[in-house]
């Protein structure tokens, strides 16, 4: 049994390395794609094609019986969601991997920002430390003033701050239905949002296109699973360093593959934002509250 209990952080590590590799592919394919289609169409064409994966979150979505203000909540989510899916795709077709996937670190800084102002929880020194030091980290990633700040930047900016308004909504609802229910819905409200906006710019994608596309709902499938077997083999204390892998993989693949430069400054500030969340992770673990999500958790 003792060696059981060992062997469980080391599983843990191992899923969350496997759950980076797999959202780095994620990034890797929008970014083949690029621009070739528009953004709210590639993010539309990723949900519906993905939709697959909701069978089996149908029978649990119609047994939970939504109230008209879960149905409410979750349309808002879906609606905030919609808009950080679309920034997402749009700023990964116009700035390096390694540049969205260090920005993308920033939601869980804003997830304790917004849950100090709007939900009550408390932000003590240590903590509100921590998150100055994240921002400070996000200022190094962008340079302002030293190097020109790119669309994608501040698409990426307001990516983080949707993704986290996203989660604490989420986090409201966690209590009430069953996981697979906060999925489901938020998967289909976010395939009907996006809607509308991919219609108003539509173009017919190729076989290849679709093909790639499904190949992204694949990964982040499959990331999404990979996350949640980790989280079972091993506390967050744990997991969350790891996930800094995460930019030590899009960096070497954004160089390998894409030909972008490593920028050292891109890579400090990204450490620099991981090491601030893991503090704060650390310390909700120590105070046995709701621990702060990882960046993972709030990928499309």
């Amino acid at each position: 049994m003792e060696k059981q209990t060992q062997s469980r952080p080391l599983i843990g590590v191992g899923w969350m390395m496997f759950t980076g590799v797999m959202f780095v592919c994620v990034t890797a394919v929008v970014k083949h794609v690029g621009s070739d289609l528009p953004a709210a169409q590639t993010a539309f064409l990723r949900f519906l094609l993905g939709s697959v994966f909701l069978i089996p979150m149908i029978k649990p979505i119609l047994d939970a019986h939504l109230t008209r203000r879960q149905i409410k909540f979750f349309a808002l989510r879906g609606l905030v969601h919609t808009f950080a899916t679309i920034l997402w795709f749009f700023a990964m077709a116009r700035i390096p991997i390694a540049e969205v996937t260090a920005m993308n670190y920033l939601s869980p800084i804003y997830v304790s920002i917004g849950a100090a102002l709007f939900l009550g929880e408390r932000l003590p020194p240590r903590r509100l430390a921590a998150v100055i030091i994240a921002l400070i980290g996000a200022l190094i990633i962008l340079r302002p003033g030293i190097r020109e700040i790119e669309p994608g930047h501040i698409a990426m900016l307001g990516t983080a701050v949707f993704f986290a308004i996203g989660y604490l909504i989420a986090k409201q609802l966690s209590g009430e239905v069953s996981a697979a229910v906060v999925v489901g819905m938020l998967s289909i409200t976010v395939t009907i949002g996006l809607a509308p906006a991919a219609l108003a710019v539509w173009v017919t994608p190729t076989l290849a296109q679709l093909g790639w596309l499904f190949l992204v709902a694949c990964f982040a499938t499959a990331g999404h699973y990979a996350m949640t077997l980790a989280f079972a083999a091993a506390p967050l204390t744990v997991t969350q360093p790891v996930t800094f892998l995460q930019l030590v993989w899009a960096v070497i693949l954004g160089a390998v593959v894409f030909g972008e430069a490593v920028d050292g400054w891109v890579v400090f500030g990204g450490a620099v934002i991981m090491a601030s969340v893991s503090f704060i992770t650390w310390r909700e673990a120590v105070a046995r509250r709701q621990v702060t999500p990882t960046p993972l958790a709030t990928k499309v």
